[in-house]
């Protein structure tokens, strides 16, 4: 046997530091070295960054060489029992491999180790997105990223009645298998775990069926996570959460980051959420019994895992999980009563996979060999005890005897307790917990007058208790622990057994927790429907909201949100909001894109009447700070994600930006921001502007698609300034209004009134310099012109003749319209408009004849005959006219 050695490397820094190699067992496929590198983000803790609790997910990247890159990925997740396989033909942005990754959460990923030796921009981009995804990278060898290894993973250890159907969706998508191949070698040798044959749910998911929203998105819009409480509940996952169970949870997270494209799904969602919110019995009915549903897929998950070595621990953890299946499996009954009577589809389907008929055999199995009164305990010494007498009497003569020994030691505890408190006049309490196993606790006010007797050791005082134990307690305490080592011991193979006859039945299983999963999931909505006034949406071509409301804002607020009125089609695609400060426009389009998504999971949204397009990328651009860990400006970070918007956007996706290219000086920003917007209005998607710039609202006025809108502010009366937050037509008119604002606010006074006979001068000197710059362009026309008759006169005076002095004037001719053109057109980027010149009109039309005649070879004498000649076709400059 040759043995696999280990180089890892662990560091906050995502540098390498390698370590020597450690034996370890050869695979059973031959494989004699397993080899890695690991770069690690910070620790994954008890409660995920982005919203959820942390898993064990394994995921495993490869992708294809080429302009278009195609990458696989496949997840397993060790916690609830699930493979996902998915292939998906990406940009170079690798946002939607980016957005998958961060809809899984993975707690390691996988790539090939070639991937970070050439420094792939795809490793590149995962590396510098770990601490976003709250992920480790380990890189593997080429050798175990096989096709045939990964088909016969898939054939091993999906679903009998799935594997045919899963073949067919990974036919030709080569990388997602060779990736699943991938992730099972590295559970199976790096995590000495394994799972037995056809019991892992395995599905292909399509890249297409989604809508894609990027990391920043996702933070920005506050989906999973409130901005500036990452423990607060606001944030729009926090909102509908009202889910009952840990998978509803689960789902319902899943589907905020990757809402649905498919029309016909998201009406049947539309039909079974109706149905609950109209039906008041069915509703309460689903509720009360999926209070009493535990965690149905880490129990299976669970009861298929094999561990390679054996423990005492894996032993106790079956019994625990048998025990908690038994009361999901009763817990099915109550759900399947509550549809009674249901008529949409989905709850149909969710009704027929709970029929008793097909749990039926489960239950009578776990009956055979499970006492029918155990039921699952949170409390240590409950569960416990639980474990103790889980197994039937009959079954083992020998388990029968040590449950008698394990009860005889229980009552010698509470004996010697009666015994001390009886000895030493002290009012004892009995406590366990895991760790300590029975202790004894008393109040502190009990030792007012006298110190605790030497007996008592371990003493401990925790407020107003004071706890300890004896050396008694401690070995009778061993005794118990003893017994029920034994008896868990005995109980095993009967465990064993039955969970390998359970095993035939996980499709069943897991079909019902996934049904479970999704009515929690809607009735969660309902209940959002029923507390807030929430209507159904419609799926048409048009983007209309009647009276819609943010959904975060209005719970958090104390005052009553004013709603606003949208609509969008592709006449109206690209929408500028102006407002002064405060005045809402932030919260407008995000109330847009957060309406949207919601629509999109098949909830119920927060308006009058809405209607929405199908939206299949979602991108936004809200925050402005800086990145200080990545060493990047506000500006520099807004046009990173813009730039990475502009990539990818098209006529299917929704972009909302908030005051772009206010992070560098207004010329650039005001520039920067009309090109982008021009890129925008082209792309033909549906897009949010909130800016500053007026001036940017004013040149797209015409545009074909571009509409003006600008959130009202009352500044009737003197020194007030009310924010109305509501929606109007056309661009903000108000003129100063950052000083209004700041007149409300506890400024000094004297400093407020210096600020505004500042404004005053600046608004003034503005103007006095577009007269002045206007004066200046007169002035060069001017000069120009008079050169122009200088140069006549002394040609006129001159000894140049016939076709000399016709090439010399048409040269000048040349010259001359060059220049004059170059100044209306600096005149015209200026933004000066037309410039006057008080010039006689048609004594220039002469002089330009003139030249005109002279260069088609007029008589010379009839042009020019000498200074005379001069004098009479060009008089005082005043009086010139310019003609261009």
């Amino acid at each position: 046997m040759t043995s696999r050695s280990y180089r890892t490397s662990v560091s906050s820094s995502h540098s390498r530091l390698r370590l020597p190699p450690s034996p370890a067992v050869e695979s059973s496929t031959g494989y004699s070295q397993f080899s890695s590198y690991e770069y690690s983000a910070r620790p994954r803790t008890a409660v995920s960054t982005i919203g959820v609790e942390s898993q064990q997910v394994i995921c495993a990247v490869s992708e294809s060489r080429g302009i278009a890159p195609t990458v696989g990925l496949a997840f397993v997740n060790l916690d609830t029992g699930e493979a996902v396989l998915s292939q998906i033909p990406d940009s170079q942005s690798y946002v939607r491999t980016l957005h998958k990754l961060a809809v899984f959460s993975p707690s390691k990923i996988l790539i090939l180790d070639t991937a970070a030796k050439t420094m792939s921009k795809l490793f590149c981009l995962i590396e510098g997105n770990l601490d976003d995804l709250n992920s480790n990278l380990i890189l593997l060898d080429r050798r175990y990223w096989a096709e045939t290894t990964g088909i016969e993973f898939i054939e091993q250890f999906g679903f009998i009645q799935d594997v045919d159907s899963i073949k067919t969706s990974v036919y030709g998508n080569y990388f997602s298998v060779c990736c699943f191949a991938a992730a099972m070698k590295f559970i199976e040798l790096a995590m000495n775990k394994t799972f037995p044959p056809h019991s892992l749910r395995i599905r292909y998911e399509a890249s297409e069926g989604s809508m894609m929203i990027d990391l920043s998105t996702i933070r920005s819009l506050e989906l999973i996570q409130n901005l500036q409480n990452q423990k607060s509940p606001d944030c729009l996952f926090g909102i509908l959460n009202q889910t009952l169970t840990p998978m509803g949870s689960r789902l319902l997270r899943s589907n905020v980051l990757q809402p649905l494209t498919d029309r016909q799904t998201l009406e049947t969602r539309y039909d079974a959420l109706e149905e609950l919110t109209t039906k008041e019995e069915m509703f309460f009915a689903t509720r009360t019994a999926l209070k009493t549903i535990l965690d149905a897929d880490k129990i299976l998950t669970q009861l298929i895992i094999i561990p390679t070595k054996p423990s005492l621990q894996s032993t106790e953890q079956s019994i625990n999980q048998i025990i908690m299946l038994k009361q999901f499996v009763a817990g099915t009954q109550p759900v399947y009563e509550a549809l009674t009577g249901s008529k949409s589809v989905m709850l149909k389907e969710i009704r027929r996979n709970c029929i008793p008929s097909g749990i039926d055999s489960i239950r009578v199995l776990i009956d055979e060999y499970i006492n029918e009164d155990i039921t699952y305990a949170k409390q240590p010494l409950e569960l416990r005890n639980q474990r103790t007498y889980a197994v039937k009497s009959g079954i083992n003569g020998l388990l029968d005897v040590a449950r008698q020994t394990y009860k005889e030691a229980n009552m010698d505890v509470y004996q010697l307790v009666d015994e001390l408190q009886d000895t030493h006049s002290l009012r004892l309490e009995l406590k366990y917990d895991n760790a300590r196993q029975y202790y004894l606790s008393l109040n502190a006010s009990e030792l007012e007058d006298r110190n605790l007797p030497p007996i008592f050791i371990n003493v401990v005082r925790k407020n107003k208790k004071v706890e300890c134990s004896t050396l008694d307690l401690r070995k009778r305490s061993q005794k118990i622990s003893d017994s029920h080592t034994e008896v868990l011991l005995m109980s095993d193979k009967a465990i064993q057994d039955l969970i390998t006859e359970i095993r035939i039945y996980m499709s069943v299983l897991f079909r019902a927790s996934e049904s479970i999963a999704m009515l929690d999931v809607l009735s969660a909505f309902a209940h959002n429907v029923t507390l807030h006034d929430y209507t159904r949406p419609r799926i048409t071509q048009t983007l209309g909201i009647k009276a819609g409301r943010h959904p975060i804002r209005e719970k958090v607020q104390n005052t009553p949100f004013i709603p606003n009125d949208v609509f969008a089609t592709q006449q109206s695609r690209f929408q500028i909001i102006t407002g002064c400060n405060m005045s809402g426009k932030s919260t407008y389009i995000r109330s847009i894109a957060l309406l949207s998504v919601m629509a999109q999971i098949g909830c119920f949204v927060p308006a009058e009447f809405a209607s929405f397009p199908i939206i299949k990328q979602l991108f936004a651009r809200i925050s402005i700070d800086d990145s200080i860990e990545a060493n990047v400006s506000t500006f520099a970070s807004e046009m990173r994600e813009t730039a990475f918007i502009l990539r990818n956007i098209d006529k299917h996706s929704l972009v909302i930006i908030d005051e772009l290219g206010r992070g560098t000086s207004p010329r650039d920003g005001l520039a920067i921001a009309l090109a982008i917007a021009e890129a925008m209005v082209q792309s033909r998607a549906l897009v949010w502007f909130a800016t500053h710039f007026h001036d940017l609202a004013k040149i797209l006025a015409e545009r074909n698609g571009v509409v003006n809108k600008h959130l009202a502010v009352d500044m009737s009366e003197a020194d007030t300034m009310a924010m109305l937050y509501t929606l109007a037509d056309g661009v903000v008119s108000e003129q100063h209004y950052g000083l209004q604002l700041a007149k409300v606010m506890p400024l000094p006074p004297d400093v407020v009134t210096y600020a505004t006979h500042v404004a005053e001068q600046l608004q003034a000197q503005v103007e006095r310099r577009r007269k002045a710059s206007k004066a200046v362009m007169v002035g060069r026309k001017r000069k120009l012109i008079l050169g122009l008759r200088e140069e006549l006169a002394h040609a006129a005076g001159g000894a140049m003749e016939g076709a000399v002095l016709q090439s010399w004037l048409k040269e000048l001719q040349r010259e001359f319209e060059v220049r004059m053109l170059a100044i209306e057109q600096e005149a015209i980027e200026t933004d000066l408009g037309s410039l006057d010149l008080d010039v006689d009109m048609e004594e220039f039309e002469t002089s330009s004849i003139g030249i005109r005649s002279a260069m088609a070879g007029g008589d010379d004498d009839g042009m020019i005959s000498g200074s005379g000649g001069a004098e009479s076709t060009i008089e005082d400059d005043s009086n010139m006219t310019d003609r261009y």
